[in-house]
């Protein structure tokens, strides 16, 4: 029995052990210049977006995870979406995120907080978090472009199975910004999505997606890195980036 007892501790140890051992950057990419945007730890470098303040409820930050909590399903949820205090212009951002059943949220770049949203979601680019087979936006938009890992209603994803992981799983996604303006979504290791940022080709997208009426949408110089608050329980951790 002591056995078992003493077996049973030494796997709570070291389970514990290795989920602290997140959010921690690796010899490699000390040396490609990464660094972490979120410590594992705390609100520092973080705060809701309009606001100077990191949101008092709606977020969660405990064994190395960040985690938006369940709410109602709609933006801005029970805590509000949160953006770095930095700005950024060419850089790759590198992060894991799992999904719950049902779930949506985003990660959002080129976020600037000059357009009025009516008490929305911060207006930007977004690389978009959702469980494509259990909710209801994935059918929404045109061709697929309101999918996981799409250019939110602007550019869909490509179909390539072997990027996509069950819910439950955790993802790795990376956004490139490169300084040309030529920008990358991936999943799992996977291109999902290319597009030129400011291009003829880009703005006619703007021109017939939701974004039509916001001046030079997505075309800031630079701006914030955004994790939305869409109601619905999605975590995150591991989140580093590299300027380019």
């Amino acid at each position: 029995m002591k056995k078992q007892v003493f077996l049973a501790a030494l796997l709570s140890f070291y389970t514990t052990a290795a989920v602290f051992a997140q959010n921690l950057l690796t010899a490699q990419e000390k040396k490609d210049g990464f660094k972490l945007l979120w410590d594992g730890k705390t609100s520092n470098g973080w705060r809701r977006a309009f606001s100077k303040d990191f949101p008092a409820q709606g977020w969660e930050m405990k064994n190395g995870i960040l985690t938006v909590l369940p709410s109602n399903g709609g933006e801005e949820g029970g805590g509000g979406d949160i953006l770095t205090t930095d700005a950024y212009s060419a850089f790759e951002l590198r992060f894991e995120f799992k999904l719950t059943e049902g779930a949506n949220s985003g990660v959002k770049y080129f976020v600037t907080e000059a357009e009025n949203t009516g008490g929305k979601s911060a207006i930007g680019l977004e690389y978009q978090i959702l469980d494509d087979a259990h909710h209801p936006d994935a059918k929404l938009g045109r061709n697929g472009d309101r999918t996981l890992s799409s250019l939110y209603d602007l550019i869909p994803r490509k179909n390539i199975a072997a990027a996509f992981k069950p819910i439950g799983a955790w993802n790795e996604g990376r956004i490139i910004v490169r300084p040309d303006n030529h920008v990358e979504h991936w999943l799992n290791g996977y291109k999902m999505v290319e597009y030129e940022r400011s291009s003829e080709a880009y703005r006619q997208l703007v021109a017939i997606s939701k974004y039509n009426h916001w001046k030079a949408f997505g075309e800031a110089k630079e701006g914030h890195i955004l994790l939305q608050d869409h109601g619905n329980q999605v975590s995150f951790r591991n989140i580093r980036i590299k300027t380019l």
